[in-house]
């Protein structure tokens, strides 16, 4: 109904999206279980994993560098 794919990997073989996998793992942690999508529309389902997946890019502050990725790139020069 909504043209979506459920996993990336071929059956039996989750090593092949690794990263991948753990990424939506942690997208269904923290993004998901908490929440009731009961009364959401697929438009606005889009723009929440849109807010949640631009704040995990842009403004997460990352343990390993003690501030946002961007933030890191921008001192390494990128």
């Amino acid at each position: 109904e909504n043209n979506l794919v459920r996993s990336m990997s071929k059956k039996g073989c989750t090593g092949d999206n690794a990263a991948c996998e753990g990424v939506f793992g942690r997208i269904k942690n923290e993004c998901f279980y908490h929440k009731d999508f009961r009364n959401m529309d697929t438009a606005d389902f889009i723009n929440y994993l849109n807010d949640y997946l631009n704040w995990y890019n842009e403004d997460r502050i990352k343990q390993k560098f003690g501030c946002s990725i961007n933030e890191n790139r921008r001192k390494l020069g990128y």
